[in-house]
């Protein structure tokens, strides 16, 4: 009997325990019934890092912000010029001189004058009468017609003109003080992509190029239509050769043939004017075909080891001051007018009149004809030239 009891007071005892175990596991507030259980730990809070304070909060609440020494300020370097006599392309020099070239010998003179109404405005008259040239031949003169006064027609009584179908674009022309055998325009066979870009004077003693090289155009977008005037022209040079006609091929060729050609050419190699199709495709030019042998670059002939002189300065971010150039502008000829090469020069101090410097080529012992005033006394002269429909 004591036993029974005993064993339901233990059932009892363990009844109650469970019960506080379950209100305990599931309630704040623990029910012990007059039994002490170990209290259970309250939950963890979870605690957040405060984001950092703005300036303004800081400022409110009376803590300065802490902020880093700022780095001291690196003074900005003052531009020098490599060169202080080197003038910049603004304003055409009023005292241009040059000698008297020698007796029989005759000056021809090539000038990218980058519109030439513009160009008239900045000096380049004053150039014209300075440098007395027999023949001028001009490129981008980016006129639809003839500007008579644009030379003294006493003293250059031929004058042709070639024209763009593009108003303001392209454009050659070419002054002369002799009269040739014969004048064309253009490339044969090619009359479309060559128009307003080359003239052909032909003289008793050689043949003159007057020609203005297409550029391939920003991202190269016309580098295949520029290739086919290149084929075109290399083909229309050797047919003179073909015929034993020296031949003068001047004017801007848009090419910078070498890495000597060009200020910078390690950032240029696909630019147009320096890439490697283009440069190429004047190599063969100066390079024998068959039996023809190549034509020479005169300038770079006489001045083999020559850097840093150029024909071509962009406007931009003062490259003329900055020696910043492209050699661009030639006189190419074929070997046997070699032996008559007198000069061969570029002319840097006659800037101002355009983003080009013009350049001459004297050569001696030349048959032309008489200079008009001589030969035809006062013969009235009009301008020669055509108007592309």
């Amino acid at each position: 009997m004591m036993q029974e009891k005993r064993e339901s007071q233990e059932r009892c005892e363990t009844s109650k325990m469970l019960c506080l175990l379950i209100r305990n596991r599931f309630c704040h507030r623990p029910l012990t019934f007059g039994l002490q259980l170990p209290r259970q730990p309250p939950p963890q809070t979870r605690f957040f890092a405060m984001p950092p304070k703005r300036k303004s909060e800081a400022k409110a609440t009376g803590s300065p912000p802490q902020e880093k020494p700022s780095a001291p300020k690196r003074k900005k370097k003052e531009w020098v010029p490599f060169d202080p006599t080197v003038p910049t392309n603004t304003k055409m020099p009023e005292d241009l001189k040059y000698p008297k070239i020698p007796e029989g010998a005759i000056k021809l003179a090539s000038f990218n004058v980058s519109g030439l109404n513009a160009s008239i405005k900045k000096g380049f008259k004053q150039y014209i009468e300075a440098e007395d040239a027999d023949i001028v031949c001009l490129q981008e003169t980016k006129v639809n017609v003839p500007l008579p006064d644009a030379v003294d027609d006493k003293v250059y009584k031929y004058r042709y003109w070639a024209h763009h179908d593009k108003k303001g674009y392209a454009g050659v022309a070419v002054f002369s003080k002799f009269k040739p055998s014969s004048v064309t325009y253009g490339l044969p066979n090619y009359d479309g992509g060559s128009r307003g870009r080359v003239i052909t004077l032909i003289f008793p003693s050689f043949v003159f190029i007057s020609c203005y090289v297409p550029n391939a155009g920003n991202e190269l977008v016309r580098l295949p239509e520029r290739r086919v005037f290149n084929d075109h022209m290399e083909k229309y040079i050797r047919n003179f050769q073909k015929e034993k006609k020296p031949v003068v091929w001047a004017g801007d060729l848009n090419v910078a043939h070498t890495r000597d050609d060009i200020a910078r050419p390690d950032t240029n190699t696909r630019s147009a004017g320096f890439t490697e199709e283009e440069r190429e495709d004047f190599s063969k030019v100066l390079a024998p075909s068959g039996d023809l042998p190549g034509l020479v670059d005169s300038w770079r002939r006489n001045h083999p080891d020559t850097r840093g002189h150029y024909t071509y300065y962009s406007y931009r971010f003062k490259c003329r001051e900055k020696l910043i150039g492209w050699r661009l502008d030639y006189f190419v000829v074929t070997p046997d007018l070699l032996d008559k090469i007198v000069e061969s020069e570029i002319r840097q101090e006659a800037y101002g009149a355009s983003d080009h410097v013009p350049l001459v080529l004297v050569l001696k012992d030349m048959h032309l004809a008489l200079p008009a005033s001589k030969e035809e006394g006062e013969e009235k002269t009009i301008d020669v030239g055509i108007t592309e429909e």
